[in-house]
């Protein structure tokens, strides 16, 4: 659970700095990377322990599958809240697709 939260919470630094600049697209470039930068620093101060505990009890991939659907809930979330855009169906279906996966990498063969 402790891999789950960390994951989380880096997603959600991760998210704004990747997207939270396309508010402010009258700023310079350069501004919004560095900004993008410092965010993405806070980020991986939760990224890296999340993978290092999490490999304890999960497999690389499982935990790349892991953060994929993190990402996809914290992004949708984000999209809709702060960025104002709809969530229209094909996306949605698109990420049931991708949520698929997670059977495929967690289920013993």
């Amino acid at each position: 659970m402790t891999t789950v939260l960390l994951l989380t919470i880096s997603n959600v630094f991760m998210t704004f700095a990747w997207y939270g600049h396309l508010k402010f697209k009258d700023s310079p470039l350069w501004k919004v990377i560095l900004v993008s930068w410092l965010i993405a620093f806070v980020e991986y101060c939760f990224q890296v322990p999340a993978n290092r505990l999490g490999h304890a009890h999960f497999s690389a991939a499982q935990l790349k599958i892991i953060q994929e659907v993190i990402t996809l809930i914290v992004f949708s979330v984000f999209s809709v809240l702060y960025l104002k855009e709809s969530l229209k169906w094909n996306y949605i279906v698109g990420f049931l697709l991708i949520l698929a996966a997670v059977f495929f990498v967690f289920k013993r063969w």
